[in-house]
């Protein structure tokens, strides 16, 4: 090799400089510099669909103590709900039949069909029957009743405090509907019916 060739290097090394940013595909997957406040050890309080619905006014005729909810997963168990009665509202169908074996606790099953929307749309909408449904169920239901929520289409957009008020007035509605058919409902205000 010729002298041409060769060249010099610096013994010392230029200032640190920031490294170059080059956009991935998966975005800047490294840690932000000043992440904040380390995270705070112990339980946190949870973040619920539902803040204040033990604040909100429910009627005299609720259950004087919360009841049991049971989730419906088979398919059976859907049509027999569906051959009971039924309370439409703007947001919700809720469907409900009384077991034939008497029960504690009530059943939940939750539905939304195709006309509701894409799987995203179904499912949130889905979530927030779940959410309804675990705050005014064991407030509202009959024990030994089953009952089916099925979502419309604005379930999944409508405002929160809108569809609670439709799940609370179909809840309601089904569970004077049961008091009239005869079978006692606790906390309903019915006399038993005569023994003879």
């Amino acid at each position: 090799m010729t002298r041409v060739h060769q060249t010099d290097f610096p013994a010392q090394q230029p200032q640190a400089q920031a490294a170059p940013w080059f956009p991935l595909a998966h975005g800047d997957e490294e840690r932000p510099e000043n992440p904040g406040a380390p995270p705070v050890q112990g339980p946190q309080a949870s973040l619920r669909l539902i803040t204040g619905v033990t604040a909100r006014a429910l009627p005299a005729d609720r259950n004087p103590d919360p009841i049991a909810v049971e989730r419906l997963r088979v398919r059976r168990e859907f049509l027999y709900v569906a051959d009971g009665i039924a309370e439409r509202r703007k947001l919700l169908v809720v469907q409900a039949r009384r077991r034939p074996e008497p029960r504690e606790a009530a059943g939940a099953g939750f539905t939304t069909t195709k006309k509701v929307g894409n799987s995203v749309v179904r499912n949130r909408a889905r979530r927030r029957l779940r959410e309804g449904a675990r705050a005014l169920l064991p407030l509202l239901g009959v024990s030994g009743v089953d009952y089916v929520f099925i979502a419309r289409q604005d379930t999944g957009s409508a405002p929160w405090t809108r569809l609670l008020d439709d799940m609370e007035i179909a809840l309601i509605t089904l569970r004077r509907r049961l008091a009239a058919e005869g079978s006692p409902v606790p906390g309903a205000g019915n006399p038993s019916p005569a023994r003879g």
